[in-house]
């Protein structure tokens, strides 16, 4: 079956970096496009970054502002957030998700949690 497993949040102070694994299995990751999104107390799930089946191309957010940058090893199944300059509003769940359905179904992760504080 279709599995998205997060991993890499944590606690990082203000300024700090950290890097979020998505481990993907149960479908051909090679042909679909992957999201990090993220969930912020209190607040609505937000789209953070995106990149093509091929990671030839990405789009972000426009409160990335270049210090988040997705990639993704079709080898190993993996999309990672590598994510420098942290701020205290970047504190969220970050989930990886299947951009496009599969059989009609919205694939996410289960999260992992980052806290941005000194």
């Amino acid at each position: 079956q279709v599995q998205l497993v997060e991993s890499g949040g944590g606690l990082v102070q203000p300024g700090g970096s950290l890097r979020l694994s998505c481990a993907a299995s149960g479908f051909t990751f090679s042909r679909y496009a992957m999201s990090w999104n993220r969930q912020a107390p209190g607040k609505e799930r937000e789209l953070v970054e995106v990149i093509s089946n091929d990671g030839g191309s990405t789009n972000y957010a426009d409160f990335v502002k270049g210090r988040f940058t997705i990639s993704r090893d079709n080898a190993n199944n993996t999309v990672y957030l590598q994510m420098n300059y942290l701020i205290p509003d970047d504190t969220a769940v970050y989930y990886c998700k299947i951009v496009r359905a599969i059989g009609g179904i919205q694939y996410w992760g289960q999260g992992t949690q980052v806290t941005v504080s000194s």
